[in-house]
């Protein structure tokens, strides 16, 4: 089964916000991504994330710019694409990320890309040519997106980030950051960093002509979301938790066992890909919610039950803890099927505090 996520409404405000600037037609622009707008108006509501990655890539088509108007010299459609085809002939992941920084360097006027080392440590370092008391927010964060995900992709695994720290203030949507990059952030630095292993630049390249393909066929769709090894244990597992009922899912011991691993290996394997198996649980089981109210007539005690809740009360409050808003609200929002009205009762009387759960741009 196709994997799938979920985008905070934070990045598609901001990739609209050159749309709107030059004065073009932003409802057009959702309608034909798939995007209610009362969805971009819900703060902590989130979006599919091939909806999103429609989205961007309407906006590079409407502007030419596949950063989104964020420099003074605009990176026309297809740039992304070659920078890929310049990438797969490079021997090691340290050659790759330096041709790539020359190239975004070649490309752009106002940023300036580069590689640090020191010691054991190596950083993807962003800074703007002009510090300005407007940082170009979103012209980071696309850069950082695009960078982080394509050099996962040349050596065919997720390159956790040990740290992050960005020149501008902190941003309203900064809870993003901590699964976006990693938990350790600073804000207000003097350069742009994503902190990682160095060890990973001496891992080969691995991707040629017939992968770059699909890579290309399916962006940005496979770099909006944390990059995914299709391959990977964790991308297993959300296979497996996608075959069966939620109310069915195995334990961990149990996958463990199906995969022929000690549960120690399994732990040791999914902490190398950055991910644990309750964060898997949580975000398949969010983003399975998500297409059920968007793209079904369901009731929401019909989806609580599949999604395995022992009460919809406690479906309501996962979700309102994910997203920001009730299921009955979010499917308004989203225009999608006919309202479950004793469960758009039960929301207006639930409490206040809310179960624990995934909040992130992840998969």
């Amino acid at each position: 089964m196709k994997e799938k996520g979920s985008v905070s409404v934070y990045f598609v405000q901001s990739a609209l916000e050159p749309v709107r600037a030059k004065g073009l037609d932003v409802e057009a622009l959702l309608q034909e991504c798939g995007i209610p707008h009362a969805l971009v108006l819900a703060p902590n509501s989130r979006v599919t994330a091939q909806n999103f990655a429609n989205l961007w890539l309407g906006v590079a088509r409407v502007l030419d710019d596949e950063l989104f108007g964020q420099d003074s010299r605009r990176m026309k459609v297809g740039s992304f694409a070659m920078l890929c085809q310049i990438l797969i002939d490079c021997a090691t992941l340290k050659d790759a990320i330096l041709r790539m920084t020359r190239y975004f360097n070649l490309i752009l006027d106002d940023f300036i890309c580069g590689l640090d080392m020191s010691g054991n440590l190596a950083c993807l370092v962003i800074r703007e040519k002009a510090p300005s008391p407007n940082p170009r927010v979103l012209g980071y964060e696309t850069l950082l997106m695009l960078q982080h995900g394509v050099i996962c992709w040349l050596i065919g695994r997720r390159i956790p980030i040990v740290s992050a720290s960005f020149t501008y203030e902190e941003p309203s949507r900064s809870a993003e950051y901590k699964f976006m990059y990693c938990e350790q952030l600073a804000f207000n630095a003097d350069r742009t960093r994503l902190t990682f292993d160095a060890a990973f630049l001496d891992r080969p390249v691995i991707q040629n002509e017939r992968s770059l393909k699909e890579f290309i066929r399916v962006a940005p769709a496979n770099i909006v979301l944390k990059y995914k090894n299709h391959s990977g244990i964790s991308a297993q597992i959300r296979r497996r938790l996608r075959a069966v009922a939620n109310g069915e899912w195995p334990e961990f011991e149990e996958v463990a066992c199906g995969m022929n691993m000690t549960t120690s290996t399994l732990h040791r394997r999914l902490e190398s890909e950055g991910e644990t198996f309750q964060s898997i649980k949580n975000n398949v089981r969010r983003d399975m919610a998500i297409e059920l109210l968007s793209h079904t007539s369901k009731k929401i005690s019909e989806i609580s039950e599949e999604l395995g809740f022992a009460e919809p009360s406690a479906f309501q409050h996962a979700f309102k803890k994910w997203t920001g808003t009730r299921p009955g609200e979010y499917r308004r929002k989203s225009g999608a099927g006919e309202q479950d009205q004793s469960s758009l009762h039960a929301t207006a009387i639930l409490p206040a505090h809310l179960e624990q759960g995934a909040t992130d741009l992840t998969e």
